[in-house]
């Protein structure tokens, strides 16, 4: 995967995300927490009612889309979807970025397909050098927390 000559490697210090060291003593949860990068993130589990879930013992793999990423959708969709009658649709959308089991970098092959939480699949391509999680750009990669793993993605996937 290569992803080491982008410097996004994990190192033994933790991946900067979002302005914060994202340790591999805290959970998912936590690093995301630490991330400003990641504020929309964090508000839409907490109104989804995924905190708990995503702070278990896992292991999980999630594609965690940036603040820049909510912002690409179009007008007025976070907030429709973190409104409390919009609950469920929106746990759809964000276990549908959450893979069951530890995938790191290393173990992602060009082509793979993986089923999410929500039970639909999404697809890895690498392109050009980069990884991609359907349509969004993962990057940065192996974000490792007590309870998976983490990629940071470009874009908001959304299940069919």
């Amino acid at each position: 995967m290569n992803m080491a000559d982008t410097s996004m490697a994990a190192t033994g210090q933790g991946v900067q995300v979002g302005g914060a060291t994202m340790v591999s003593s805290k959970n998912i949860v936590e690093n995301a927490i630490a991330s400003n990068d990641h504020t929309t993130l964090v508000a839409a589990v907490k109104a989804a009612g995924l905190v708990e879930t995503l702070s278990g013992a896992g292991p999980f793999t999630v594609f965690a889309p940036t603040n820049e990423a909510f912002a690409k959708l179009p007008a007025g969709t976070v907030d429709n979807l973190l409104k409390p009658e919009m609950k469920a649709d929106l746990a759809k959308v964000l276990t549908y970025h959450v893979v069951a089991g530890s995938y790191k970098a290393a173990d992602l092959k060009n082509g793979m397909e993986l089923t999410t939480v929500q039970g639909g699949k999404i697809k890895l391509t690498e392109k050009d050098g980069s990884w991609w999680v359907n349509d969004s750009k993962i990057t940065v990669a192996d974000v490792v927390s007590s309870n998976g793993v983490t990629f940071v993605i470009d874009g908001v996937l959304m299940p069919k």
